[in-house]
């Protein structure tokens, strides 16, 4: 006997009440912080980049779920690939075979890294960072981990261990013996090697918050002197790779790096099935898996499923058939230089930096009296309330869905799904261009909300 169990009922039934649920059940400041800001929207569907309410008004998509949604949101490809592999009802997940799934992802991931040779799929971006911490460890013999000022690596445990950010580090120690560098600092770099028990240096070449790159020249004379000092290079590529920035992993964009270990996740998951993968080189894998008593020394429960293998398989074959790569950075310079063009027009717009399309929109204290004063008085409530004005309106009056790139950072970080086109740009540049007119009139709905923001950052205290 079956119980019928209907899903789309269900939601129909009780869909209206999921803020309440959320905040009875799960991260009970989540709801209150999405009321504050207004952004406690009801989206009905997704498509591509656009999200529609009930009402059928549509919402441009300029965060893709924080990357994850690098082709947008329930491409047809990744879809019929979903539906196929549960419709073959494989044996999956027996833990004593080997499926085909996995070893034909992980051999089409690494055509685009051909210096590594092996993979480790988990579930997360999180977890691909704690495997290949791990993995360094093992394989060099050493405890200590590097990492850079202001990184974001992930909030487990190993992870969080190398997340450059007090915010996030603060009530969870004791964590791991781990090290920051500032990004670009090869003097840095340098002395701590000279110790001599440093394992490896994890980096992201571009930082996720801030969106700060690293400098020219820096990862391949890093990677000099990590191997000078054998020791490893560990690339994050969670937010960057999979064509967020031009190429296939932002690495890349500098002749000669060739990290030894590589961490992915996001948008290979097609916005389906979480999933993550710690691409390595050969000797790595084969010293941390040395004999058959340690097979099963480093392993995941539901890493390799069919449905993740499946999705994963189909986001690489659309990248290559629809050229994904290319199109990001046509599209990426389009919408990075028609921004740039207004730093001369705009004094609160400080600065548009970034490759592909990972962009941070930087905004800084404007040069006349009256802007200077109301710059001043937000800063002195809370750094970052501006980027949040200017985020609100987006998405209240231009139905332009975006976020600021970090807590306390008067920076927006504009990571779209790698599909967007020119009209999306147009659309994006001609709403930012209107909410900085607003701000720069000195008048306006834009400043009446900071005054709320104020509050509420003070009533957080």
């Amino acid at each position: 006997m079956t119980t019928e169990f209907d899903l789309g009922a269900l939601l129909a039934e009780r869909g209206a009440e999921r803020y309440d649920l959320h905040g009875k059940y799960l991260n009970h400041q989540l709801p209150r912080m999405l009321h504050t800001i207004g952004f406690d929207k009801v989206y009905e569907r997704a498509e591509g980049a656009h999200f529609w309410d009930a009402d059928g008004n549509d919402y441009l998509d300029m965060l893709a779920g924080f990357g994850v949604m690098g082709l947008g949101r329930h491409h047809p490809v990744v879809r019929k690939a979903l539906h196929d592999v549960l419709d073959l009802n494989l044996a999956d997940l027996t833990r004593f075979d080997c499926q085909p799934l996995p070893g034909l992802l992980a051999e089409k991931l690494l055509t685009h890294s051909p210096h590594l040779d092996r993979v480790f799929f988990g579930n997360s971006g999180t977890e691909a960072v704690e495997s290949a911490l791990k993995f360094a460890r093992y394989a060099t013999g050493r405890p200590r981990i590097l990492y850079c000022d202001h990184a974001f690596h992930g909030l487990t445990t190993g992870s969080l261990s190398v997340n450059g950010e007090r915010g996030f580090r603060d009530g969870f120690a004791p964590l791991l013996p781990d090290t920051a560098v500032p990004l670009g600092d090869l003097d840095a770099l340098a002395r701590e090697l000279k110790k001599g028990d440093v394992a490896a240096l994890i980096v992201e070449p571009i930082q996720g918050k801030g969106v700060h790159e690293a400098p020219p020249g820096y990862l391949r004379a890093a990677q000099e002197l990590l191997h000078r000092h054998k020791a490893l290079l560990i690339a994050d590529e969670v937010q960057t790779g999979l064509g967020r920035t031009g190429d296939f992993y932002a690495y890349q964009h500098e002749e000669g790096v060739e990290p030894d270990l590589v961490c992915v996740a996001k948008a290979l998951s097609g916005g389906y099935v979480p999933v993550g993968a710690t691409l390595g080189k050969d000797w790595i894998f084969k010293k941390v898996y040395s004999s058959m008593d340690r097979v099963l020394v480093h392993s995941a429960s539901f890493g390799s499923n069919a449905q993740a293998m499946a999705c994963g398989l189909a986001v690489l074959s659309v990248m290559e058939n629809e050229q994904i790569v290319a199109g990001v950075r046509g599209t990426g310079e389009l919408l990075k230089s028609r921004l740039a063009a207004l730093i001369d027009k705009y004094e609160l717009l400080a600065d548009v930096r970034g490759r592909g399309l990972m962009i941070g929109i930087e905004f800084g204290r404007p040069s006349s009296l009256k802007l200077r004063s109301r710059w001043t008085m937000l800063q002195a409530a809370r750094k970052g309330l501006f980027a949040q004005m200017v985020v609100v309106p987006l998405l209240e009056r231009h139905r332009i869905l975006t976020q600021v790139s970090g807590d306390h950072l008067e920076v927006i970080k504009l990571i779209p799904p790698l599909v967007v086109d020119e009209a999306d740009v147009d659309r994006f540049v001609d709403a930012f261009t209107s909410v900085m007119d607003d701000a720069h009139s000195g008048g306006g709905l834009m400043w009446d909300f900071g005054k709320t923001l104020i509050k509420q950052a003070v009533a957080n205290r």
